[in-house]
């Protein structure tokens, strides 16, 4: 059970900041995708998440693509981030703003740049919104 006071969780480990939550749910998020473990994924999404890449077609045509939780635990638990992990991942995570129940962070490595929209919900710090490019 995690109990709130303000901007920390209380949890059987003791109380931990919005950054520190936030920042593991970022790591849940990149390296469960490339570790292939769905669980941590799962961890780290809101169900509800929209995760969005601009999109260029063979015609020149843009759009964006959506992506759902679902299909990343899906995609996690398959493997699809293994066939992408470099052997140096450089993994940089930067919190960017906490505001009591919402914050925004930048997920940097190797292969990705992710600026994730988070939530603070009973349970944990949930990844919400996502805007990717490859790199």
């Amino acid at each position: 059970m995690i109990e709130t006071d303000g901007g920390e969780m209380k949890t059987a480990a003791g109380s931990t900041t919005a950054t520190e939550q936030i920042t593991a749910a970022a790591l849940d998020y990149v390296e469960g995708w490339f570790d292939g473990d769905a669980e941590r994924m799962r961890r780290a999404l809101h169900p509800e998440l929209a995760k969005r890449s601009l999109e260029t077609d063979d015609a020149g045509v843009e759009r964006l693509e959506t992506l759902t939780a679902d299909q990343m635990i899906g995609w996690t638990a398959e493997g699809r981030g293994r066939k992408r992990d470099p052997a140096d991942r450089g993994i940089e995570i930067t919190v960017d703003h906490v505001d009591d129940r919402i914050a925004t962070a930048t997920c940097v490595c190797a292969v990705y740049v992710d600026y994730l929209q988070l939530a603070r919900t009973p349970e944990a710090w949930k990844i919400v919104n996502v805007l990717w490019a490859p790199r």
